[in-house]
């Protein structure tokens, strides 16, 4: 295991995001390079095999985006068309647009105010005769409530876990990636571990690999026999490699991540206006972000997300806004009969929430400085 993270470090910038990329990456890319077998290789074996182990899972299985992972996911759970599948409208549109490619239909849920997750409540009403499926996120790295669904599974309705941003996280002893029926990953190349583009399914069921081992490859059994529809969706060994070195970081990735999401806690808590993320009893969330919100009717200046924003981009602070609008009220989803006002607390939290810096190259005086400029925005004229 790579025993160290590259040194913090503090600069007049602070960026958002910052990919950890040591000497074990480029040796590894090397590797492949030198051995000349660049795609579906011993390296993407390999990676399969220590990513399944890190999650507790018995199947992991190589893909080349984390909505690739979605896809075969749905594909393994039978999806098809004019089926239902519940799903949040506060995420990043990859949890539904795998929906649409199944020709099957994404009935959105309003979130939990809380978290940000699944209202299980509010799932087990909206569930239908026609409800087939449900994609639960772990948003931002905290895991979605999974013994609140139970009844929906019960009921033999599938639960896809979208865990695109929630390596290294678990829930009630529980790791992300295998709260569902089939966990699902992105290793995007601003993800907790990345391997510039590339995702993983994990599953304890062998059918659902087996499926989704063939989807990602043609639909091919053996070489050249095509089962089923499929497509390229493999990951080259280079990704492999790179992601291997990357999982070996995962634990102190998660460490110091912890640590910033720590020292924002401390600082932050208790000021007017700025709610920090809550995380539930039992949850050990993997921060892939820090999203704080902004209440512009309770800081003590009035001042907006927006405005706290700019204020900190004046500084050389970088933050995001993770998501600006909900799925519902964009173009693509709208069309499908959503409107503006259908679901209030997405809406509502869509215009509050700001990512603060949580990387783990940041210093814990960065993270102290980011503080500082947040409480100054919202209570300095």
């Amino acid at each position: 295991m790579t025993s160290v993270l590259p040194p913090p470090h503090t600069s007049e910038r602070i960026g958002l995001v910052e990919p950890l990329i040591g000497q074990e990456e480029f040796d590894a890319v090397a590797r492949v390079l030198r051995r000349g077998q660049l795609a579906q290789g011993p390296e993407v074996e390999a990676f399969e095999r220590e990513f399944a182990a890190a999650i507790g899972t018995k199947h992991a299985v190589a893909l080349s985006s984390g909505t690739a992972a979605l896809h075969a996911a749905l594909v393994a759970a039978g999806i098809g068309d004019g089926d239902e599948v519940l799903t949040t409208p506060f995420t990043f549109a990859a949890t539904a647009t795998p929906i649409l490619m199944q020709r099957a239909m994404p009935r959105f849920v309003d979130i939990d105010e809380a978290t940000f997750n699944v209202d299980a409540r509010a799932y087990a009403k909206a569930a239908t005769s026609t409800t087939r499926a449900v994609v639960a996120v772990d948003l931002f790295g905290l895991p979605f409530d999974a013994a609140g669904l139970e009844t929906l599974r019960a009921r033999g309705i599938a639960i896809v876990e979208d865990a695109c941003q929630a390596v290294g996280a678990a829930r009630a002893g529980r790791t992300a990636g295998t709260l569902g029926d089939a966990g699902c990953f992105s290793l995007y190349a601003t993800k907790n571990i990345m391997t510039g583009e590339g995702g993983m399914l994990t599953t304890a069921d062998e059918e659902i690999a087996a499926c989704a081992r063939r989807f990602r490859q043609h639909g091919q059994g053996e070489r050249y026999e095509y089962l089923s529809l499929g497509y390229n969706y493999r990951m080259t060994d280079i990704s492999g490699a790179i992601g291997r070195e990357q999982l070996r970081r995962l634990p102190l990735v998660t460490q110091r991540r912890r640590e910033n999401a720590a020292t924002y806690d401390r600082c932050l808590q208790g000021i007017a206006g700025v709610r920090i993320p809550p995380v539930p009893a039992g949850v050990e969330h993997a921060y892939h972000q820090y999203t704080i919100l902004i209440d512009d009717a309770r800081t003590a200046n009035g001042a907006s997300r927006d405005d706290v924003r700019r204020k900190l981009s004046e500084q050389g602070i970088a933050t995001g806004v993770y998501y600006p609008a909900p799925l519902h009220v964009n173009p693509l989803f709208a069309r499908l009969g959503y409107a503006r006002g259908d679901f209030p607390v997405a809406e509502r939290i869509a215009s509050q929430v700001l990512a603060l810096p949580v990387h783990p190259g940041l210093a814990q005086s960065a993270v102290e400085r980011v503080a500082r400029a947040v409480i100054a925005a919202v209570t300095q004229s």
